[in-house]
């Protein structure tokens, strides 16, 4: 297994560099597509090529990390959610699209792009973008499309050995899908073949401006290109001046690597499938652009707690924003930094945020105290810098879980607030010190913690319950309240709701012992307090919650005001 992956991509990225283009920067690539939300899964696009690109400017190589938007691609459907009547766009390019009802941009691919690089910047994440409606519109690839058209014999035979291949193998399920895991809205459109002979470019009607067109001919010598359109427009162009079209998804993508120079760029799992655009654009950009193929590898999915994959598709599925919203920056980076591209993983929106939070914090005091292993280093540090900067983190951290259970107990008074947190550092002079992890915790609470899930401390003690408990149980509350005077902090609670059933079993309150007995005893405390206070069997740390509660009001809910 490799101990550091971004280090080894990096040393073979600069090599292959040096080799195709001695002294000049090194291109790494990314392709997304707005279509609709950028989720976590295309994030995986973003930060292979990121974190390789950034080791390799570390390196003091420059480099140029490349985000092609897709946004002249065919807009595909219509959302779920959004008027019906914008069905009459379909087929046109993202950037002609109008914005969602209600958006503050002036089209749909805009509206979409504006929250990735929001996440992006606050992620770090230095790039170059290029919008391919501005590169078709300009004219910067006139020379590359003459080039595709005068070799269409050419590319469709390639295109004919995958097809062949592609229709023996194993298909992907669900092809949106397959669309959003190759960085691609484009992914899964056609390869141009058609009724009329193959044409590996695809005009958008002047009239309708959708892409519902068929190109019936094409003269090499004059350029004189002829289509039809299903809205009943046909037209004769001239292809040397014609802007407005693009080539199809599988021409399109090698020519960018050669017109780019694209050095390394990763790519969806399924391009291990026979036929997937990587593996023709492989041959295509060989045989017809004369340049190499991007090197990089196939990166594996990104879950989300309990779901297996992710879709664009099916709507729904958190954004880089939405992850933002409730972990720090580094975290988030760290989770895309410590695995290799292969390998897959899940970001957290559910109580396992608690535990990733955890193993960050570790990870963070094992640096620190220089005990951390050298890939967990590294890791560490892709994760809190880049190569320009460090990223900005909590000056004072607490653990997340805590933050989270004070939150959520307070309800967001911040006197309440600050007051429980300086049991657990007294040092804290305001809560500007625990932010932003702070608000990524509450935010966390209000958003994805389920109402059932919620701290609802008791307004009035559980008389039927009190009246019913047995000696052994009286007592134990006997214990407590005699206890909450002089243990009244974080440390002092831990030992006394431990101890409890310990000086019952006729211990030490600070004993050792830990036998089957003693914990089965401890549970069963535990679960007392929690229906006496919060009317359930579970709830936050009991240290926490008492501290959040009050001494007071924990006299009267367990009877002993």
């Amino acid at each position: 297994m490799d101990a550091d992956w971004v280090a080894r991509f990096a040393d073979e990225v600069i090599a292959e560099a040096e080799r195709r283009a001695p002294g000049k920067p090194v291109v790494c690539a990314s392709g997304l597509s707005p279509s609709g939300p950028i989720h976590l899964g295309n994030l995986r696009e973003v930060m292979t090529p990121h974190l390789v690109a950034d080791e390799i400017r570390r390196r003091g190589h420059e480099c140029v990390h490349i985000i092609s938007w897709d946004d002249f691609d065919r807009f595909r459907k219509v959302p779920v959610g959004v008027d019906p009547s914008w069905n009459e766009h379909i087929g046109k390019p993202l950037t002609s699209v109008p914005a969602p009802p209600g958006s503050e941009h002036p089209n749909w691919a805009e509206h979409f792009k504006a929250p990735m690089i929001a996440a992006l910047a606050e992620l770090g994440v230095e790039f170059h973008g290029i919008s391919q409606t501005q590169m078709y519109g300009s004219g910067a690839y006139r020379e590359q499309v003459l080039l595709a058209m005068r070799e269409r014999r050419r590319i469709d035979a390639i295109l004919d050995q995958y097809r062949t291949k592609k229709a023996k193998a194993k298909e992907v399920a669900d092809a949106d899908e397959a669309a959003a895991l190759e960085g691609s809205g484009a992914a899964n459109e056609d390869d141009g073949s058609g009724a009329g002979g193959y044409y590996p470019y695809k005009p958008y009607c002047s009239v309708c401006d959708r892409d519902l067109t068929t190109v019936t001919s094409y003269d090499d010598e004059t350029t004189e290109m002829s289509y039809t359109c299903v809205c009943g427009h046909s037209e004769t162009v001239l292809l040397s001046e014609h802007t407005r079209g693009k080539l199809v998804w599988k021409v399109d993508w090698p020519m960018r690597w050669a017109y780019e120079g694209v050095v390394f760029e990763p790519s969806g799992v399924d391009h291990s499938s026979p036929g997937s655009s990587f593996v023709v654009g492989g041959q295509i950009v060989r045989e017809v652009f004369g340049a190499p193929q991007p090197i990089g590898p196939m990166y594996a999915f990104v879950g989300i707690s309990g779901m297996a994959k992710m879709s664009s598709s099916k709507g729904g599925v958190p954004t880089p924003a939405d992850a933002l919203s409730i972990m720090e920056p580094a975290l988030l980076r760290w989770l895309y930094a410590r695995r290799r591209p292969n390998q897959s993983f899940k970001v957290s929106f559910d109580q396992e945020i608690q535990r990733m939070y955890d193993e960050w914090d570790t990870l963070t005091r094992k640096v620190q105290d220089g005990t951390a292993l050298p890939a967990d280093q590294s890791a560490y540090r892709r994760a809190s810098s880049t190569a320009s900067r460090v990223l900005p983190e909590t000056p004072r951290r607490l653990p997340y879980r805590t933050l989270a259970s004070v939150v959520d107990i307070a309800t967001g008074h911040e006197e309440q607030t600050l007051r429980i947190l300086r049991a657990f550092d007294p040092e804290i002079g305001g809560l500007d010190e625990l932010r932003p992890r702070l608000d990524r915790a509450q935010h966390w609470v209000n958003t994805y913690v389920p109402a059932e899930e919620r701290t609802q401390v008791r307004e009035t003690p559980d008389k039927e319950l009190l009246d019913t408990l047995g000696e052994q149980d009286r007592e134990s509350l006997r214990l407590l309240a005699e206890g909450l005077g002089e243990q009244w902090s974080l440390d002092g609670l831990t030992t006394l709701v431990y101890g409890v059933p310990k000086v019952q079993a006729g211990l030490d309150m600070d004993a050792k012992a830990a036998t089957p007995e003693l914990k089965a005893a401890q549970r069963a405390f535990f679960a007392l307090l929690y229906r006496l206070l919060v009317g359930s069997d579970t709830g936050p740390r009991l240290p926490t919650l008492l501290l959040a509660v009050g001494r007071d009001r924990v006299r009267e809910l367990i009877g002993h005001a």
